[in-house]
């Protein structure tokens, strides 16, 4: 049985960079949502034993009448609990240590960093998610996605681009969201995640 994680600061504690209003709809009703989805589809099966990073490395080689319930829900539910984490009330500037030299030796600096990273959040079409790897590489994915479901290493920042994560505040201008999201990015988490992949 899969549960919702509490958020680790108050629902107001991301403005005004993401509404009280937003946080209310996204942890309660569209990461809740997941959660049962992906509990009622794994309802009596074996595949509710296993961890969330587990069945979502063979999410697309499990039986197909929960693949795409899997797929769907449990990447939601593992993309939203990453993301919930990878911000904080206290976050923005830039990171430290291993974590910014690599950055600033892969994109020229942390600016150019973040313009790329951006760039592929902005052309996210649709619905998906802007990810940074371990390796410095920025993906980007569909719906719920994760690269971990190709085998890749788990990433280790990840930008919601769905409507619902911000269009009660920001109507259709996801480049507003996205520049003030960057106010928010919790760095310290994002260098713990990094150290323990590489």
């Amino acid at each position: 049985m899969y549960t919702l994680p509490a958020l680790p600061y108050d629902y107001a504690a991301l403005e005004p960079a993401i509404s009280e209003e937003i946080m209310h709809l996204h942890h309660q009703k569209h990461h809740q949502g997941y959660v049962d989805k992906l509990n009622a589809a794994l309802s009596q099966r074996p595949e509710a034993s296993l961890s969330l990073e587990q069945l979502l490395r063979q999410a697309k080689s499990l039986p197909e009448d929960i693949r795409t319930a899997v797929i769907n829900n449990g990447g939601g539910h593992y993309n939203h609990s990453l993301f919930w984490q990878i911000m904080s009330p206290n976050g923005g500037g830039e990171p430290n240590g291993r974590l910014l030299a690599d950055i600033v030796q892969k994109y020229g600096s942390f600016q150019q960093f973040v313009d790329a990273f951006s760039n592929k959040a902005l052309g996210v079409f649709g619905s998906g998610w802007a990810w940074l790897m371990p390796n410095m590489d920025i993906v980007m994915t569909q719906n719920q996605i994760n690269p971990i479901m190709d085998g890749e290493p788990s990433p280790i920042l990840g930008l919601d681009v769905w409507e619902h994560a911000y269009y009660l505040d920001y109507k259709n201008v996801r480049a507003d969201y996205v520049k003030a999201w960057w106010n928010v990015v919790n760095w310290p988490e994002v260098e713990k995640r990094y150290v323990s992949e590489v």
